[in-house]
């Protein structure tokens, strides 16, 4: 079954290429949207159209979300959540299913040799990427992804509060 997230419109398609400041590629959905409706997660085909393998399905796109979290990168707290990972088994086991859960969403779209049991922001054993984890937090809604609920808990933005200005998209 494929991920529940709308198909992108080409106001959504203009909005994401705002936003990362280059043209979106392969966009296939908005999987979360800030209150205000602008995208926030986009979900990226798992093979680019030039055939290039693209593990990362949930891809955050809002700047404010963006640079919260990079905030949060640069604080350290990945470097806390992998001890915590280490040290907590039902942590690590919730981890783990977030992986699973990760890639049956992309394996329902599309099957991809290369990036098979691979997925996003360092899961099932280590945290890599916050900017991936609370993307999938965001598009799964809470309760999937411990690590991104996590970090999401912690930043300062919040995609129940508008914080994307007047020409956002």
């Amino acid at each position: 079954m494929r991920p529940p997230f709308d198909p992108p419109t080409e106001a959504d398609v203009a909005a994401v290429s705002k936003q990362l400041g280059r043209p979106a590629r392969n966009v296939l959905g908005i999987a979360a949207r800030c209150v205000c409706g602008a995208p926030t997660v986009v979900a990226t085909k798992p093979r680019l159209a030039d055939g290039t393998p693209f593990p990362t399905l949930y891809y955050l796109s809002h700047p404010a979300a963006t640079a919260t979290v990079s905030t949060l990168e640069a604080t350290g707290l990945m470097v806390e959540y992998a001890a915590e990972l280490e040290a907590d088994a039902d942590l690590a086991a919730a981890y783990r299913a977030a992986h699973e859960s990760y890639l049956a969403d992309r394996e329902s779209i599309e099957h991809v040799d290369e990036i098979d049991g691979i997925s996003a922001g360092g899961m099932p054993t280590r945290v890599k990427c916050l900017h991936a984890l609370v993307g999938h937090s965001l598009a799964a809604g809470e309760g999937v992804n411990p690590i991104g609920d996590r970090a999401l808990a912690a930043a300062s933005w919040s995609p129940d509060v508008c914080a994307c200005g007047e020409d956002a998209w």
